[in-house]
Order: C-alpha cells, then structure tokens, then sequence
C-alpha cells in the first residue's frame, strides 16, 4: 500500500508524464493506493475539478488519523522548521499521516525529504 501526495495526483490527473504518475496509475489497478485526508481535502478545492472525478477520489480509501495526530504533527513541523527547511502545514499533516501508518508517500514535492530525514518518513521515489 502506497499513499499518494497532490503534487503527484495533480500531474497523473492532468496526463503529465513521470515515474511518480506511472506508478500512482499501477498502484490504482492493483488496488494499493490510500488517501491521506489532507490530500483529499486539497483536490477537492480544486473548483474546476471533474464531478466524476471527485466522486472516484472519495472512493479511495481513506487513513484514518490516530489519537495524539494533533500534537505529533506539530511536533514534526517544529522539528523540520528548527532545522531551518521549508515545511509547510499541508505537507508536516500528511507526513504525520504516512509515519503514523508506517506508508510510504509517493510524490514529486522534493519539499517532503525534509520529513523523511527529521522522522521516518518513506519516501517511494
């Protein structure tokens, strides 16, 4: 199982080419692709956004958060951000999701290698 980040979903939505959106594509046949709520949250602001689309992303299974997430994720940031790297609070929430469940994320944001050398984020690519 494999949870996916918006950067990579926005590109495989648009046709983009990359390994990421090649990957997101097999992941989704063999049924192994889990939504972080974040991420969902994120797509579905998108106002030009399919309806048939969104109906199919809100189908993806979705990660539930664990007690103590709150508190964990702001953790995490703070621990990025003392580290003087970029580290926003859409991305430190879904990181704390992936670490909190043990899943690796696949996304193009380099952004998010900051999280996986402060915690034990995997990183698919």
């Amino acid at each position: 199982m494999i949870a996916v980040d918006t950067s990579t979903w926005i590109a495989f939505l648009q046709g983009e080419p990359g390994e990421d959106a090649q990957l997101l594509d097999q992941a989704l046949a063999d049924r192994q692709v889990l939504m972080i709520p974040v991420v969902l949250t994120e797509l579905l602001s998108d106002a030009g956004l399919a309806s048939d689309v969104a109906e199919t992303l809100a189908e993806v299974p979705l990660i539930e958060v664990e007690p103590g997430y709150w508190q964990r994720a702001g953790t995490l940031r703070a621990k990025v951000l003392s580290k003087r790297r970029k580290a926003r609070l859409g991305d430190a929430l879904i990181a704390q999701t992936c670490i909190d469940g043990g899943i690796p994320l696949l996304t193009r944001d380099k952004d998010f290698r900051a999280f996986a050398e402060a915690a034990r984020l995997n990183l698919v690519l």
